[in-house]
């Protein structure tokens, strides 16, 4: 397995990433397109895959949809879009994180890291509350016996709630339990993620009955304890 896939068009800032990934210990592959990068995929296993957004072709929020779909590997979305809206739609087709071009070398291996050690967490069993059905290791939701469609962050904050179901949980420890201490991802985006999420386990998102807003701390999972 190569610890990392870099998809990134432009040569001299593919191969400059590149040499600082093999000079920090990792393995690296470069590759220049999102068409080539996926037939990568179907050849070979990557532990985390950094992610240009303004690809030749398919661009990366394309590409990260069309990754999501089969596989469940930590995705680094990079850009010099730096806007809000840009942001999101990256985290709403499934990356991980997100990193500002230019970057701090430091700050994206740092940003690495944290993806590798998250995804080799040792997963834990099945857990079910509220119809919600939750398999970590295979990394499957089901709602009443339906899947869900969740994205990486999606499932880890249900996952995180529904181990603390019925206890008020504060948006500061989502953070850090789902995105970690040394990611520097803005907190805000946690409430934009509960949005999404509830927008696929409520029946009604606006009138939200299973993950509940706690007034002045964050969010519950299920009935009070």
């Amino acid at each position: 397995m190569t610890d990392i896939l870099i998809i990134e068009d432009d040569p001299e800032m593919g191969q400059m990433i590149r040499d600082f990934m093999i000079k920090e210990g990792f393995s690296a592959r470069l590759c220049p397109s999102a068409e080539e990068a996926l037939e990568l995929l179907e050849e070979e296993r990557y532990a985390v895959i950094l992610l240009d957004v303004m690809l030749p072709g398919m661009n990366g929020y394309e590409t990260c949809s069309q990754i999501r779909r089969t596989r469940d590997i930590p995705v680094l979305m990079m850009s010099a879009m730096t806007d809000e809206d840009s942001k999101l739609l990256g985290y709403e087709t499934g990356a991980d994180d997100y990193i500002d071009k230019p970057f701090s070398v430091k700050v994206l291996i740092a940003k690495i890291k944290a993806l590798m050690k998250r995804s080799t967490a040792e997963p834990a069993g099945k857990i079910s509350a509220c119809g919600i059905e939750l398999d970590p290791s295979s990394r499957i939701a089901m709602k009443n016996g339906v899947p869900l469609r969740l994205n990486a962050k999606e499932f880890d904050l249900l996952h995180y709630l529904m181990e603390h179901c019925g206890e008020a949980v504060g948006k500061e420890e989502l953070f850090n339990a789902v995105w970690g201490f040394d990611c520097f991802t803005e907190p805000s985006t946690v409430s934009v993620h509960i949005r999404w999420l509830r927008e696929k386990i409520e029946r009604d998102p606006n009138s939200p009955e299973i993950i509940r807003t706690v007034w002045k701390i964050g969010y519950r999972f299920g009935e009070q304890k």
